[in-house]
């Protein structure tokens, strides 16, 4: 099984074990435990949904949306650019596939903030906050809610599914914050592009038929009746915990539930289109749940930190990652969901301006590039610029925080608000609650 790591050696099982997504991931259950019912679920009314894909490491601008062919060499690397579909917009050699529907798609070069480490520019990025205190490259930091929790939070379950997935594990930044457990991400582990790939808790267990699993489930209300033969009028102490597991019983026998995660039934075309790797695969499963009514997913993809050998290791990595997001766009589209879902792709920051002595490039907060597309973001669209050499954006100089109210606004989320902690303090959810005007449409 391939590890990828960060530049602090941060793998994505560390995510898994470090993160929240860590005492949710074994199980429906066990999360309905701590989920409950969502606060506000009225608050958004468009059926709206994201697939964030998050690049975690922090992907290189230059070799995918803003290439610098008039750049020296030691700054432009080792990729010429290609043409795209919009007329003037070059993308770097390995991104093909996009660029032939780059008329679908917006292109944002002009983000850029001051938190050059993996922990701050991650909780940045996934929050619209910077972090209140200066935290190390490998922290994991949640002083603010994510995206994706803030949605669970704003929408409630989906069908009975939950609001939030994350995939194969969740981001160091990923969590709720003081919205509570409850609204942490459900992570799935497994690999779709495995066989006898199954989500825990998602499918009776093997061997166990529909009949003989009701049975057990009768049996085991008959001994808690037993045991709890008491006072109803004190109130019975555990009446909620069988409401989580009437509701547990309820997903495992869901058609919605069965329906979304069986990735087996989709047409061997299909797959193959998205490729038949863990990325591809995660990437088809996140359009079936968009299907299923899930409101948000973030496709956690790890291994874009390239202090080293940065060319060699996106001649492997870009091709079929420029395929699996194209055919995706394409998918939602062809399917009818691209209106009312929002693509996103980024990570931290991008990479520096000269490629270093060990063939790579470093941290670099000054320039990125994202990904947007769907849910009324205009195709054919670059917005903003850097300079000549890609050192630092210069034109339509936008903030985090205008990119995290572009999301809320698009999935119907007032970014305005202001929430209050456990302890009363009000807290806006973003500080600065301006989307970015021109990727409405």
């Amino acid at each position: 099984m391939t590890m990828h790591k960060n530049c602090e050696g941060v793998t994505r099982r560390d995510c898994l074990q470090l993160g929240l997504a860590a005492a949710l991931g074994g199980g429906f259950v066990d999360m309905l435990r701590l989920r409950g019912q969502a606060a506000d679920a009225g608050a958004a009314k468009r059926p709206t949904s994201c697939i964030l894909i998050w690049m975690d490491g922090g992907p290189t601008h230059y070799e995918t949306f803003d290439p610098k062919p008039d750049a020296p060499r030691e700054i432009r690397g080792d990729y010429g650019p290609i043409a795209t579909k919009v007329p003037g917009a070059l993308f770097s050699r390995h991104m093909q596939r996009l660029a032939s529907i780059a008329d679908k798609i917006a292109i944002i070069r002009s983000i850029q903030h001051d938190q050059g480490n993996h922990g701050a520019g991650n909780h940045y990025m996934m929050t619209g906050a910077p972090p209140r205190i200066p935290v190390g490259c490998g922290a994991f930091v949640s002083f603010h809610p994510s995206m994706g929790s803030v949605t669970a939070y704003e929408r409630g379950d989906a069908n009975g599914l939950p609001a939030y997935f994350s995939m194969p594990s969740m981001s160091r930044s990923g969590g709720p914050n003081f919205l509570g457990a409850k609204f942490a991400p459900f992570v799935v582990s497994d690999n779709p592009n495995n066989a006898n790939f199954r989500v825990r808790d998602v499918a009776l267990p093997q061997g166990l038929d529909g009949e003989r699993f009701g049975g057990r489930r009768d049996l085991r209300k008959a001994v808690d009746r037993l045991q709890r033969i008491a006072d109803r009028a004190a109130g019975d102490p555990v009446a909620a915990l069988d409401e989580y597991y009437q509701q547990g019983y309820g997903l495992v026998t869901s058609p919605e539930a069965q329906k979304a995660f069986d990735i087996h039934n989709e047409p061997e075309k299909v797959r193959d289109a998205y490729g038949r790797n863990s990325f591809g695969q995660r990437a088809l499963l996140a359009r079936r749940l968009v299907e299923a009514g899930v409101p948000f997913i973030t496709l956690y993809e790890g291994g874009w930190d390239h202090h080293t050998d940065i060319f060699k290791s996106l001649d492997r990595i870009l091709p079929p990652f420029d395929a699996t997001i194209a055919t995706l766009i394409e998918d939602l589209g062809s399917r009818g969901l691209l209106d009312t879902t929002l693509v996103v792709a980024l990570g931290e920051f991008g990479r520096t301006p000269k490629v270093n002595d060990r063939g790579g490039r470093d941290h670099w907060s000054s320039a990125m590039s994202v990904l947007m597309a769907g849910c009324g973001t205009p195709g054919g669209l670059v917005l903003g610029a850097t300079d000549r050499n890609g050192y630092a954006a210069i034109d339509r100089i936008l903030s985090p925080e205008n990119f995290v109210s572009t999301v809320y606004t698009k999935l119907g989320i007032d970014p305005d608000k202001i929430y209050y902690t456990p302890a009363g303090r009000p807290t806006h959810l973003v500080s600065d609650p301006t989307p970015i005007a021109e990727l409405m449409g």
